[in-house]
């Protein structure tokens, strides 16, 4: 996951929950973009 880009990984995380793929996988995807300090594009606005 360290190859991908930072806007590819946002979109792959969207997709992913759009698809409700695997919870598990959709989990990584949440911990990668942690790692990159990036939380912040994929919150929700209330």
């Amino acid at each position: 996951m360290h190859k991908l880009s930072d806007e590819l990984l946002i979109e792959s995380y969207f997709k992913a929950m759009k698809l409700n793929l695997n919870p598990e996988f959709i989990r990584l995807i949440e911990i990668e973009i942690h790692r990159r300090s990036l939380s912040h594009k994929i919150r929700v606005s209330s």
